[in-house]
């Protein structure tokens, strides 16, 4: 896979982190970065400046120390609020401006915002236009193949964003309707990839290096958006960048190094977040971590029932401990 261009900023490799609500928030970017990713998306932020004095917008809008290119993306269904939206994330330290035309979330939809745009091309029109005039920095889409499987309009859509200014696109393999069920379709990607000039990203359902390589071959697509499979995962990047570019398979992370990770990424969370919403946060992401090593359902249980910091952490390594102690029969290699 060659270099890819946004703009100006050349991407060490075309594997980027999809932002998801929730979950790309500043910890999880830089260790997915550190682990691989060629560009990493922050959360969705709202269009509705208004609602910015909230926690929770606050967290998603601070980028200091975020590795280069700083991509944000935002969220809403008025051409003017998302064109001022746009220049104030840029004032506060965005590179990369990336428009949600993608998620299917009926709280994002029933506001005609997300993929709920599909359904009116005037309108998509309206807003591409406005957010590239109102900024110096490239502007980037995220769709998904149409409004339901009888109206995809992804092709037209795509061909609206090159016209008005679009640097890159990326385009989630399944329909608005389709919401995360059944399997993502390429077909639609690999006829916008032939359509446009621009760089085309495929999303939907890439969860191996195997299938990373099968989704490029398919649509032709400059580079990968990789979401759910990082949850849990984050060294997926380097597993589907070596394959690539070697044609080989990297070992699967030694327990040992899964605990260093985790560890790593709980303190990044609780010095982020603070001890009340860290601890909190953090639960979602040792479930997803431990989801396929025995034991692990026993144990979020009583995880999840945890306060502290500290506390968390040390249960993390009880239960390291005791993967490697059913391992190896005793409680060598144990991380400090």
């Amino acid at each position: 896979m060659s270099a890819v261009r946004i703009g100006p900023y050349t991407l060490q490799n075309g594997l980027i982190l999809a932002p998801m609500a929730g979950v790309t928030d500043q910890p999880f970017r830089q260790l997915c970065k550190r682990l691989g990713a060629g560009l990493v998306v922050s959360e969705m932020v709202t269009s509705d400046m208004s609602l910015w004095n909230t926690r929770k917008s606050r967290m998603r809008m601070i980028h200091e120390g975020d590795p280069e290119p700083r991509s944000v993306q935002i969220a809403g269904g008025d051409a003017q609020m998302l064109a001022d939206a746009a220049r104030a994330n840029v004032e506060l330290g965005a590179q990369i401006i990336d428009i949600n035309m993608g998620c299917p979330a009926k709280k994002v939809c029933n506001k005609a915002a997300g993929s709920a745009l599909l359904k009116d091309e005037a309108l998509v029109t309206e807003i591409l236009q406005a957010v590239v005039a109102a900024v110096d920095v490239p502007v980037t889409l995220k769709i998904r193949t149409g409004w339901d499987r009888d109206n995809r309009n992804g092709l037209t859509v795509a061909k609206i964003a090159e016209q008005a200014g679009i640097t890159a696109l990326a385009v989630h393999g399944r329909t608005r309707a389709d919401l995360y069920t059944g399997e993502a379709e390429y077909d639609t990607i690999a006829a916008i990839k032939q359509a446009v000039s621009i760089p085309v990203f495929a999303n939907g359902d890439i969860d191996s290096p195997q299938k990373a390589r099968y989704v490029l071959d398919a649509t032709g697509a400059d580079g990968l958006l990789i979401g759910r499979a990082a949850q849990g995962r984050p060294w997926i990047f380097r597993e589907i960048e070596h394959f690539l570019r070697t044609g080989e398979q990297l070992p699967a992370p030694e327990l040992i190094e899964v605990e260093h990770i985790l560890l790593e990424h709980l303190a990044a969370l609780h010095a982020f977040y603070g001890d009340v919403m860290g601890v909190r946060i953090a639960r979602k992401h040792v479930g997803w971590y431990l989801a396929t090593l025995p034991g692990a359902r026993e144990f979020r249980a009583r995880f999840n029932r945890l306060d502290g910091t500290e506390t968390q952490c040390a249960n993390v390594r009880e239960f390291f401990a005791e993967r490697y102690k059913s391992l190896t029969g005793d409680e060598e290699g144990v991380a400090a």
